[in-house]
């Protein structure tokens, strides 16, 4: 077996714990001692011809993805026993693993030829006051830009409900609440915030139209996370009702054709994205960076710029908002990389 396989399932099942999905942790332990059953499957992953890592190709969770599509779906009857909320021993859960490697070949294989999306709307538990704080400092409307958009889940996060400690934000009808742990004092939630324009753009986009689509993208949420997944299913409704369109190109290429460049006179122009830094090339990255510097030298006090961003470091993950005109760049907030706590500077 490749010893990088090895260690990427060894990764994850970390990553997993801290992250608080044991179950997640267990499936990917079985699916280690199912790699020695000698299942086509099992050799394909032994074989895998990339990096598996969780920083390039993902591959433990491209295979846990369709382990719980399975058991979501009813495509295996054993998976869907062993899954929550029921409850099975180590000794069975490494069975039913085994067993699907052996019998649900083609569906495993699927979920392998493609990298695992999740469009994790908690964020918006820290980029929503981000946007408030723009909102306050520049007084005007906002025209969003977001790269790795996904689903665009994240690009209608107006149209959610907020608590943030004892402060609220939102429509008090909006069926989905987004409710961090929330530490500090509260956002500018009085701020003007007004969203006029929304443009998306992903490599992969989900077109959350298709059934299909929807549950692949659900079948990638640990299934011990089960208010993960009901926020999910709620913030797939709102977005039905309204959807935003996502351009399906590079992130670089994309904002040179678009309207970011071009300072616009009574509108802020933001962009945003959270945890895709990393996964864009060294070469994406410089560019985005130079295109955003040729629009800051053109942004002015009535067409104002900014970069507002949710992306990890080495210690967690950090808000921070770049502005212009000016160099203004500041660390807003800290948190858990799903959002679900938010450090607010």
């Amino acid at each position: 077996m490749s010893e990088k396989v090895r260690n990427a399932f060894r990764d994850q099942i970390r990553f997993c714990d801290q992250l608080g999905s044991p179950f997640t942790a267990r499936v990917c332990r079985s699916c280690l001692d199912a790699l020695d059953g000698g299942s086509p499957i099992a050799r394909a992953i032994v074989d895998w011809p990339g990096d598996p890592s969780a920083h390039a190709d993902s591959l433990p969770l491209r295979v846990a993805g369709a382990l719980h599509h399975l058991a979501r779906s009813g495509g295996s009857a054993a998976l869907r026993a062993a899954y929550p909320p029921n409850r099975v021993d180590d000794d069975a859960l490494r069975s039913v693993v085994a067993e699907a490697f052996r019998e649900r070949e083609e569906i495993i294989r699927a979920y392998l030829a493609s990298p695992p999306q999740t469009n994790e709307v908690m964020r918006s538990a820290a980029l929503l006051p981000g946007m408030l704080t723009i909102a306050q400092r520049t007084q005007l409307p906002l025209e969003l830009y977001e790269i790795g958009s996904s689903a665009g889940l994240n690009l209608i996060l107006d149209r959610y409900r907020y608590e943030f400690g004892s402060a609220r934000w939102g429509d008090p009808r909006a069926s989905l609440l987004i409710k961090p742990e929330w530490r500090g004092g509260a956002p500018p939630v009085e701020a003007p915030l007004q969203v006029v324009a929304r443009n998306g753009v992903d490599l992969n986009p989900i077109a959350l139209r298709d059934p299909a689509a929807r549950e692949r993208l659900l079948s990638y949420v640990w299934p011990d996370q089960v208010e993960r997944l009901q926020r999910l299913e709620q913030a797939i409704a709102i977005w039905l009702r309204d959807p935003p369109g996502i351009v399906r190109a590079d992130a670089a290429q994309w904002l040179e054709r678009s309207g970011i460049a071009k300072a616009t006179p009574g509108v802020t122009r933001v962009l945003f994205h959270s945890v895709t830094w990393s996964y864009l090339s060294q070469t994406t990255k410089q560019a985005i960076v130079e295109l955003l510097q040729r629009a800051g030298e053109q942004a002015t006090q009535s067409a104002p710029l900014a970069w507002l961003r949710f992306e990890l470091t080495q210690k967690a993950s950090e808000l921070r908002l770049s502005t212009w005109p000016g160099t203004q760049d500041e660390l807003l907030a800290t948190g858990h990389p799903h959002g679900t706590l938010v450090n607010w500077a």
